[in-house]
């Protein structure tokens, strides 16, 4: 007999692999010590798999988008691998930063830039991004915990407003 259904949608950790990253990236020591090193680790295997792969990042774990943006002091292209939460056809992006005390320089290009460039699922597309206000992050919160449970600590360990932003296809709106 078949187990029950799961939900349509994304889902949060799955496996023993998705479990203990989740587990993991909630203390405060990684926190201190990954986001350099995650963050470049899965810059290389992204650009050694030709953008289909990156180490964290799964359906067992968190799907995973590369975010293109102009950096807000430098005028230069930056790309970061982030989680993201795609809810039909918008992709959300949570600022968390591990639960760091500062937002991750990216919420500040999109804040400045907010038109921008993801490879997602092995498509590239321009996308426009708008930095959620209370009650729209009040309303996707829970779809965001569902996935990525680590965000509710990520967000009373920071002791700042976690920015979340909605990302649409360019033209799209």
């Amino acid at each position: 007999m078949a187990g029950p259904a799961r939900p349509a949608g994304p889902q949060g950790p799955q496996g023993w692999f998705g479990k203990a990253m989740s587990k993991l990236s909630s203390t405060r020591a990684f926190a201190r010590v990954a986001p350099p090193i995650v963050t470049n680790l899965d810059r290389a295997v992204y650009r050694v798999s030709g953008g289909r792969w990156v180490l964290t990042g799964n359906k067992k774990v968190l799907p995973i988008l590369m975010l293109i943006t102009v950096g807000a002091k430098t005028g230069q292209e930056r790309r970061v691998p982030l989680a993201t939460i795609p809810d039909g056809d918008v992709l959300y992006l949570v600022g968390s930063n591990f639960g760091r005390e500062r937002h991750p320089a990216w919420t500040g290009n999109l804040l400045k830039t907010p038109q921008a460039t993801v490879t997602y699922e092995k498509e590239t597309f321009p996308v426009t991004a708008t930095l959620l206000d209370a009650d729209e992050k009040a309303e996707v919160w829970p779809r965001l915990l569902a996935l990525w449970p680590n965000y509710d600590g990520y967000q009373e360990r920071s002791g700042r407003d976690i920015r979340v932003f909605r990302l649409e296809r360019a033209g799209s709106t």
